[in-house]
């Protein structure tokens, strides 16, 4: 087994990773390295609770799950890689194109994986979209609008709505949006982006508009603070028909909710969540394929025992932060910029 370490024990390591973590034989957690160790060892007693990562044992450990707040992300994942070790990483990755460029070439390097944790390549919504591409339901697409809006209109006290590096609903959502982009189409040749501040009182962005050019092709990406309706998830055009999808992937909430993620129906939605597809000939729904965050675990655990490619390409990771970058400078100029490709 995979003997495995979380670094900070937030809500994003006890609902997102943990379980998963847990449910899968390939891995045993073994260490967690939090400011409150003695509550936490209460609550995992078989574990190494630690107070700092440098109090980690290297020797005793294969992979270090980093989850810790934005700006401690360069910091901690370059420690761990130089200790030779495995390393999953909240998104984002980092805060800027170089640190990224820089750690995944230590990984290269000291020969470990270094991978993004882009579990949303594993919603339902985002799996039944690709399905819908890929066998050609709706012809050549041409249009792809995906939103993930939220109705948080009050600032709150945390560190994600306070000013400082890596705040903000750009760093908080954008990755999770421009990932699932990347995915399917690779790199924009041109992007252009609004991010604002329109909440009373925030130091920080809460909403953002970003429009990516592609050759064919259009893609707009959203996320509003104003929003207590259904979420405008996806809304999929092309030539031979239209795919509309609102509401969220069923997980986050299940796992909330302390859901088993091993049971049988992990991951599905309801009939009434279905999206629709509309063709000249007509409309029907289209069932929500289940999402699972767990296969993300599975393709680790044979990326480090079996060589097999990982989960989230490393080089695809690089490319968001890039976008997101020129987001903020693009929203900065009041312009379109044009993305350097490789």
């Amino acid at each position: 087994m995979i003997r495995t370490a979380v670094v900070a024990y937030g809500f994003s390591s006890s609902t997102f990773h943990i379980p998963f973590i847990q449910a899968d034989p390939n891995f045993q957690l073994t260490s967690i390295v939090s400011s409150k160790a003695d509550a936490v060892k209460l609550e995992f007693p078989e574990c190494h609770v630690v107070t700092d990562l440098s109090l980690l044992d290297p020797d005793q450990i294969e992979l270090v799950v980093i989850t810790s707040p934005n700006r401690l992300h360069y910091q901690q994942v370059h420690f761990c890689l130089s200790l030779g070790l495995n390393v999953v990483v909240e998104k984002p990755f980092v805060l800027t194109s170089d640190e990224a460029v820089e750690l995944a070439k230590l990984a290269a390097d000291k020969g470990v994986h270094l991978v993004v944790f882009q579990n949303r390549r594993w919603d339902g919504d985002f799996l039944t979209l690709r399905s819908l591409i890929d066998s050609g339901a709706v012809g050549d697409v041409k249009r792809l609008t995906s939103r993930f809006d939220r109705f948080r209109p009050i600032v709150r006290e945390r560190w994600r709505e306070q000013r400082g590096a890596g705040a903000g609903v750009l760093w908080d959502l954008g990755p999770h949006l421009l990932d699932q982009v990347v995915c399917l189409y690779g790199c924009p040749i041109a992007i252009q982006a609004n991010v604002s501040a329109l909440r009373e009182g925030s130091d920080v962005d809460d909403n953002f508009e970003i429009w990516l050019e592609y050759p064919d092709k259009q893609v707009h990406l959203g996320s509003s603070s104003f929003q207590p309706g259904p979420n405008n998830r996806f809304t999929l055009e092309g030539t031979g028909g239209s795919y509309l999808k609102y509401g969220l992937d069923v997980q986050e909430q299940d796992l909330k909710n302390g859901a088993d993620v091993l049971d049988d129906r992990w991951g599905q939605e309801s009939e009434d969540s279905w999206g629709i597809l509309y063709q000249e000939s007509g409309s029907k729904l289209v069932p929500t394929k289940p999402g699972n965050y767990g296969v993300f675990w599975h393709q680790l655990g044979q990326a480090i025992l079996e060589s097999a490619q990982a989960p989230v390409p490393i080089e695809e990771s690089i490319q968001v932060i890039e976008l997101i970058e020129l987001a903020i400078e693009s929203s900065r100029l009041g312009k379109k910029l044009i993305v350097q490709g490789d």
